[in-house]
């Protein structure tokens, strides 16, 4: 489902990015660069992304388990 409809979007922003994605956050890390965290699966699990609005281009940086994100070591990596 998540697939489906990121495929199609045309994001200008994150406002257009919660249209689709109401749980959608934005989030800074490490680098100080922002990325977009999606709520996968009913909860369970966070998808990491960079969101290139200017390319519409979207990049998955990673996938975890909703235990593994809260320990926040992702953020240091990015």
């Amino acid at each position: 489902m998540w697939l489906a409809k990121a495929k199609y979007a045309i994001w200008k922003n994150l406002n257009d990015v919660r249209a689709t994605f109401p749980g959608a956050d934005q989030v800074v890390v490490g680098s100080d660069k922002k990325v977009i965290v999606f709520n996968i699966g009913g909860n369970h699990y966070r998808l990491i992304c960079a969101v290139h609005f200017n390319r519409g281009n979207l990049y998955v940086l990673r996938f975890m388990t909703h235990a593994e994100y809260s320990k926040d070591n992702w953020k240091k990596e990015l």
